[in-house]
């Protein structure tokens, strides 16, 4: 009886341990926030703006080496202009930290949330929901790996998240100072 009773202990001991080392549990891949930037670029009827923001925050889920999903959240209070200067920067920060655009009083953070990430090669297909002002909507990209770095290009309609100022999709008579809904991000993650 006390060999049988061992003998069963045993084969639980061998089962637990094949388990343990079959399965790969979720891991976290932390954002290293302070390497990390979101280099922005809107355009208007009559030029371009650009700059930067920064992460406040963020992780990749992994299983293994394929992500399973993330969440990573932009200091929006960051919003920073690079291609002009003086009183002209300060302006344009300014009215981009404004109720006219990102009303950074009310919302200090955006949001984006992984959905889904297929792997394709070298690069994720990636579903996500993105937050700005409070408002939520899916964004899709592909982001590159490389090592301990992500990197990934996508373009936002602003006019989503209840940004409408300049638009020419809204207001008529603008002539040129029409601003375009859609601007670009190109962003670069470092863990």
């Amino acid at each position: 009886m006390k060999t049988n009773i061992f003998k069963s202990v045993g084969l639980l001991a061998m089962v637990f341990a094949m388990i343990s080392f079959t399965t790969n549990p979720i891991k976290k891949k932390t954002l290293n926030a302070k390497q990390s930037k979101i280099e922005w670029e809107g355009e208007k009827l009559t030029g371009s703006h650009e700059g930067t923001i920064m992460f406040k925050d963020g992780y990749l889920e992994m299983d293994g080496e394929n992500i399973t999903g993330g969440e990573f959240t932009v200091d929006m209070t960051s919003i920073n202009v690079t291609d002009i200067e003086g009183d002209g920067k300060k302006q344009l920060e300014g009215h981009l930290k404004s109720d006219d655009f990102f009303g950074v009083a009310n919302h200090p953070t955006a949001k984006l949330v992984i959905k889904n990430a297929t792997k394709k090669g070298d690069s994720y297909g990636v579903i996500a929901d993105l937050t700005i002002k409070g408002t939520t909507h899916s964004v899709t990209f592909d982001l590159e790996m490389n090592g301990d770095t992500a990197t990934t290009e996508f373009t936002v309609d602003r006019t989503k998240y209840d940004i409408k100022y300049g638009s020419g999709s809204f207001f008529e008579g603008l002539g040129d100072k029409v601003i375009y809904d859609e601007f670009e991000l190109d962003v670069t993650l470092k863990f």
